[in-house]
Order: structure tokens, then sequence, then C-alpha cells
């Protein structure tokens, strides 16, 4: 579907019927990321809602305005849109940086949180500086420059060995991302905060997954977000990069699951 949301034509899928699970993508992907989950879990009696972000897969690309407190609200946009007043919500990655922004301002919204391979800190100085220089270069070379280094990122060795047509397909969704949403989307990330001080104040269920071969983000932070929530439960998929939920789709979708009948979400 594509709807006018918040002030941009916002591409996003919608499928089943029950409890709504809005799933946002991690960069620099899309929603088709989602395709593993949206069927396993609308056969299971959820509604899953998967966006693509603001200047990502089908959605428009402004020229400039990217922020993580403006993609979350580019999601409470959409919730309202579709009539939700409550979802769980997920965040793979980037995705999990918008889902922080939108536990600090929009709690209420939120019926149960899952922290997918995600991190609650920002980024030091090198990490704000590899950012910067990787937006210049998307400005100055196009989407190629992305799909170049997360290619090498996104993947455990047995995926990248055994399923080489996997990493390719994905790496046409970078190459296809508009640089304009790739650049505001490096930007958005470099200057997110620490938001570590909030998961002590969320009062709500939350699921943390990590994957046992992440190269993007350390298996350490797991750990950061189950020590500090008043609620939570976590798991670690076996043999999977970054790109968990879709290189061990099995796995991740039965972690999933046991978590929303556990906590009964209406």
């Amino acid at each position: 579907m594509n709807d006018l949301i918040n002030g941009f034509t916002m591409a996003y899928d919608d499928n089943g019927v029950g409890p709504a699970v809005l799933l946002i993508h991690g960069f620099p992907l899309n929603r088709r990321m989602w395709l593993p989950q949206a069927e396993a879990l609308a056969a299971a009696g959820y509604r899953v809602i998967a966006p693509d972000l603001r200047g990502f897969g089908e959605s428009d690309a402004p020229g400039s305005g990217y922020s993580m407190e403006l993609f979350a609200d580019d999601m409470i946009a959409l919730l309202d849109h579709l009539g939700i007043e409550r979802a769980v919500v997920g965040g793979m990655s980037m995705g999990g940086y918008v889902l922080l922004n939108m536990l600090e301002r929009y709690q209420q919204r939120i019926a149960a949180a899952c922290f997918i391979v995600t991190r609650s800190g920002a980024d030091d100085e090198a990490g704000k500086a590899k950012r910067l220089a990787m937006a210049r270069d998307v400005a100055t070379f196009g989407s190629q420059v992305v799909a170049d280094i997360f290619a090498k990122l996104l993947f455990s060795d047995e995926t990248m060995k055994n399923r080489p047509d996997f990493p390719a397909q994905v790496a046409c969704w970078m190459r296809a991302t508009d640089p304009l949403g790739l650049t505001g989307g490096l930007l958005a990330m470099a200057d997110r905060k620490d938001s570590t001080p909030l998961l002590g104040n969320l009062r709500l269920p939350a699921l943390v997954i990590g994957a046992e071969e992440d190269r993007a983000i350390p298996l350490e932070n797991v750990g950061i977000f189950t020590a500090a929530l008043p609620q939570s439960t976590s798991c670690i998929i076996p043999g999977a990069g970054h790109m968990a939920n879709m290189e061990q789709p099995e796995a991740f979708n039965a972690c999933l699951l046991e978590f929303l009948k556990g906590i009964g979400i209406e």
C-alpha cells in the first residue's frame, strides 16, 4: 500500500487480522526483509504492519529533515492512519533506534517492545565520523558505496558460503535505495542520543534478540538491554549474522511467537 502519511507517501504492508505488530526495518534495508515474519505471524493470528521508512524502499525520499524523532513520528502517524491505538513494535538495528525514540515519547502506544540486533547507546566520536564520511561518499558516488560496505557486514559466513544468492538479493535492495534516504539515515544515526538511561523506566514486556555471528552489533548489547529492562526475555539466534530474521527464519519466528503468546496481547 502507498498512502500519504505525515507529509510524504509511505509504502507499507498490512497483513493478517488480530493484535497489531509493527516491524521497523534496519539500515540500509526495506520492509521486504520482514516477509518471513509477516507470513508466520499472520498465520498465527496477528496483524503485521511493515512500513518502508521515509527515504527507503518504495517510500518517498525527502531531500532533508531525517532524524530518529521524525522516523518515530512517522510510525505513530501510520498507526493513527490505520486506527491502531496500541501495537507491539519490533525494530531491527536502525529500526531499534526508532523504537527507542518511540518509547521515550509515545510509550503509551506500545504494548510490548522487541529489540532486534540493535543497541541502546549512541555512536562514539569515531562511529559518528565513519557515518559522516559514508554520507559524503554516498552523496558523491551513490548507493553502491553503502552496498559494498554492508554486504560484508550483514550475513554470517555460513550464509555467504552456502546461500550466495541471498546476500546478492539484499545487495540489490541496497543499491536501489535513494541516496537521499541513505544519507538521511546515516546522519540520523550519527545524531541519535544514548537511550540506555531510558531502559530502566520502561514498564512493558520486552524481547531482546541477538545473533550469534553478528558483525554489526556485538552480542554484548543483548546483556545491556536485559540488565536494564525491568521486564525482558532474550533469544540468541544460532548460525545467524545481522540479518538473523532472514538467515534463520524458523528459529527467529519461534522466538518471536513464543514471546507474543506469552504476553497475551489482544
